[in-house]
């Protein structure tokens, strides 16, 4: 009964986190901007951080199953 939450927020982590660094990768490499009005090197670091640290949690979160 108490597997049931942890299940889905580890998806929910897991599924934003691969969605962002697969969407971060495909602007990068058709060069196009990842954030309008920022840094291209700053955005594609802070979207690869947040992706990363987002599917790390759902991994984490779907350990503790």
């Amino acid at each position: 009964m108490e597997s049931g939450p942890a299940i889905f927020a580890g998806v929910a982590f897991g599924l934003f986190g691969a969605a962002l660094l697969v969407w971060t990768g495909v602007r990068v490499a058709h060069r196009a901007p990842v954030a309008a009005g920022v840094s291209p090197t700053a955005a594609v670091a802070l979207t690869a951080l947040s992706g990363a640290a987002s599917l790390a949690l759902g991994l984490w979160c779907l350990s503790r199953v």
